[in-house]
């Protein structure tokens, strides 16, 4: 896994909640990319057509809350997101997350140092996120070890995989 991530960037508000992120009413689809298309269609309808590849969401407090649904993190996978750096997280998407190869960052009060469409870059060694545009560094949380290591493996299914040779 690459330590350093740059894209470009959406912002998205507090409480952005796991049928926001993928509406139930795709529940249904099995097809990566169609999942994909629907991701953040609860906040707006064209979020998922225009992201960037490899691009990054922002997001205020308390991002995926509501159900447990898998679905959340692998439709904001599938629309191309590399990252989502928020104030906070609940706690059930972050390990969702992690477990299916999303990386979440804790990023406090990212949301008023940033504007849709900027660029910013992630430095998970050093802790820090860069507003390409403005220059300026924000610090943010780091990944405990176990986490990088079921990141790094693509997932922690991938990584079982591995483990035990299957």
């Amino acid at each position: 896994m690459n330590t350093i991530i740059t894209g470009k960037i959406i912002v998205v508000g507090d409480n952005i909640d796991t049928d926001q992120i993928y509406p139930g009413r795709f529940l249904a689809l099995t097809d990566p990319k169609e999942i994909g298309s629907h991701c953040l269609s609860g906040v707006d309808e064209k979020i998922a057509a225009d992201f960037p590849k490899g691009g990054i969401v922002v997001a205020g407090r308390n991002f995926g809350c509501g159900s447990s649904r898998e679905h959340a993190p692998i439709a904001l996978l599938n629309m191309g997101a590399s990252a989502v750096l928020a104030d906070s997280f609940a706690r059930i998407f972050f390990r969702n997350a992690v477990n299916l190869g999303l990386l979440p960052v804790i990023c406090k009060g990212i949301r008023q140092h940033v504007e849709n469409g900027q660029t910013l870059t992630l430095d998970l060694e050093a802790g820090t996120v860069t507003v390409q545009e403005t220059g300026e560094v924000l610090p943010c949380e780091q990944l405990g070890d176990q986490a990088m290591k079921i990141l790094e493996a693509g997932g922690i299914k991938p990584m079982m995989r591995a483990r035990f040779g299957k």
